[in-house]
């Protein structure tokens, strides 16, 4: 979850470090730190951390004017999200060994922390902080203190004899101040990203901290050792086996990660959802009609084997596969069934070499999503992953993946991801469908043709937003607000009522509007706000005078509905307090249209609160922690 960024070249490394933790503070915002090797005639180390945000630390650097700090050309940065310890200056990173030799930052949990301070402790060792990260400082200390010299290649040894003692899920880097010149890092479950440069190499927990530097990003996988310096990137496993990392360009660049003009990220990835859903489904028809996906090791026979999927995700990206099992059951007439990531392994499902799960993760490192996808592969199930960061350990060790080429997301709270994930969901449906025999290629060109048309729908919703906002500041009063819907919009209620909660703070729940009368109607009050996703009445006109029917019975108890309803859908009239229109959609595409208001609606209403819409108090970008 933490942010993480290591630099060694020719440069200073203060400024390239803690600019690239600006670009990672979306990852983590309870403290930041940074550790430099101040490259003098006697090597030191310098670390400044703070708690709370980056500017606490920015402006400590400032006012403190720390000697030597800037001329250093090696140096490591964090910004935290607490697990071990709570948020204070003691327990931001880096943590510094007993003996001020080397200094380490950490993301993910070390599981046997507590045997391990219990046994440096017994040693003399004293603590300065509450963390389990500190534990590997002192470790390496040790380490590094029987080496016969200094080394790069002793760096990383050590290490590598470290890891072998840690049980969990981390990243760690590690500067030495004997050893000006590098940084090494090491990865098991969590995520770990290398950039090569020229005279200069970089290492982060995501490649937007050095996108600014080099596009030529280096992949390393589970259980690695990588040491920088200047000239070279050298990866081995934890045995010490040396291993060829895999090289990949990213194609993106520095200006896709920055607000451009936009108050807040979120409000900029809002607006890019036009172009990140076209740029999901550009190049995805084959010249011979099929759908493409990046990357299969999966034959069609595997696929027309498949007689059960499960969708496994957290989340937002949960939302998405909610969404995604009506037209995946509906194409493909597969049993779909939709997990929380974090409950699948611990109910134990039944999975067998013809069941296909999809993991559903925008980074590819969701911790709970990758150990669902891991018990999957156990049990010799197949498995899809949907994503959208190339080379993340989620794409790697699944049996196929489709990218959504999304671009940066960078706001907590996700937008572009649901309906670029939701695209992508839908093309591996039509891909089974077709893949089986169920539709035929002009048949599935037809719905893609569908598809190709929602870029345009959601631009047409998002310039229609400013009496959105001007609702938002409506209701910015409000404790509580309900949002129901039924079959595809069951989901959009969800994910709209989640979008409410993360930002504004506000009490929100979804609730398919069938469930109503058999509980959450007594919730309502006089005034509280109800949002209605209404289907369109020319797709399934039942479900349509369904959810009329409901919209009654709340506003009969005394709700204020807002209605979210198709063009020409006359019927809500006169139940709608509120009307907001979204552009006419197949049944199932709505969810293109009909989340994207709610998005906007939750992104002003926390605004009008006052509160920071892209770091909500207590969350991370990316849970890499179970």
């Amino acid at each position: 979850m933490c942010g993480i960024v290591g630099y060694v070249g020719s440069r200073p490394a203060l400024d390239i470090v803690v600019d690239g933790l600006r670009k990672l503070e979306y990852r983590g915002y309870d403290s930041a730190g940074v550790a430099v090797v101040a490259e003098s005639a006697d090597v030191d180390l310098i670390v400044a951390k703070r708690a709370g945000k980056l500017a606490n630390l920015d402006r400590a650097l400032a006012e403190e004017a720390i000697e030597g700090i800037e001329a250093g050309l090696t140096g490591i940065g964090h910004t935290r999200w607490a697990t071990h310890g709570g948020p204070t200056d003691r327990n931001a990173h880096p943590h510094v060994s007993a003996d001020g030799r080397v200094a380490v930052i950490h993301n993910g949990i070390i599981e046997n922390f507590a045997r391990l301070r219990a046994e440096l402790e017994a040693a003399g060792v004293e603590f300065a902080s509450d963390t389990d990260t500190e534990c590997v400082a002192h470790l390496l200390a040790a380490e590094v203190a029987a080496m016969p010299v200094a080394s790069p290649a002793n760096l990383a040894e050590a290490m590598r004899r470290v890891v072998a003692r840690l049980e969990g899920a981390f990243t760690l880097l590690v500067v030495d101040r004997l050893v000006p010149g590098a940084v090494v890092g090491a990865r098991r479950n969590s995520p770990l990203v290398a950039g090569r440069g020229v005279g200069e190499n970089f290492l982060a927990s995501d490649v937007s901290a050095f996108i600014e530097h080099t596009r030529e990003a280096v992949e390393l996988g589970q259980d690695q050792v990588v040491l920088i310096t200047a000239d070279a990137i050298e990866i081995t496993d934890f045995d010490g086996k040396p291993v060829e990392g895999r090289d990949y360009h990213v194609d993106w660049d520095a200006r896709a990660a920055e607000k451009g003009g936009h108050d807040w990220f979120m409000l900029k990835e809002i607006e890019e959802q036009p172009q990140a859903v076209a740029d999901t489904l550009r190049g995805r028809i084959g010249i011979n009609g099929g759908i493409v996906l990046d990357e299969v090791r999966l034959t069609d026979q595997d696929l027309r084997d498949v007689d059960k999927i499960f969708i496994v995700a957290c989340g937002t990206a949960y939302h998405a596969g909610l969404v995604a099992k009506y037209a995946i059951e509906h194409w493909t007439r597969i049993p779909c069934e939709v997990e929380l990531a974090s409950e699948f392994r611990y109910r134990d499902p039944v999975l067998d070499r013809s069941t296909l799960v999809i993991a559903i993760s925008q980074s590819g490192e969701t911790m709970d999503t990758l150990m669902a996808l891991r018990h999957a592969k156990e049990q010799k199930a197949r498995v899809l992953a949907v994503c959208n960061t190339n080379g993340s350990t989620i794409p790697r060790e699944s049996d196929a993946v489709l990218y959504t080429h999304g671009g940066p997301e960078i706001a907590v709270a996700s937008t572009k991801a649901f309906l670029t994930q939701l695209a992508a969901c839908y093309l591996v449906g039509l891909h089974l469908a077709q893949v089986r025999g169920i539709k035929y290629a002009d048949e599935v060109a037809s719905v893609i043709d569908q598809l190709q048309r929602m870029p345009d729908a959601i631009t047409e919703v998002l310039s229609t937003m400013d009496e959105v906002r001007a609702l938002a500041r409506l209701l910015a009063d409000q404790d509580t607000m309900l949002f129901i819907g039924r079959h595809v919009g069951y989901p959009v209620a969800l994910e709209g009522a989640l979008k409410l909660k993360e930002l504004a703070y506000t009490h929100a729940e979804g609730f398919a509007a069938g469930e109503l009368k058999h509980g959450p109607i007594a919730l309502i009050d006089e005034g509280t706000p109800v949002v209605c996703v209404v289907p369109s009445p020319a797709g399934r006109s039942v479900l349509h005078d369904k959810i009329v029917s409901n919209i009654q019975e709340v506003r009969a108890r005394g709700a204020r509905t807002i209605v979210i309803a198709e063009e020409g859908d006359d019927a809500v009239i006169a139940y709608a307090d509120h009307l907001i229109r979204v552009p006419r959609t197949p049944t199932l595409l709505a969810p293109f249209v009909t989340t994207v208001p709610l998005q906007v609606l939750a992104c002003e209403i926390a605004t009008a609160r006052g509160h920071d819409v892209d770091q909500p108090r207590n969350l991370a970008k990316s849970v890499t922690v179970e």
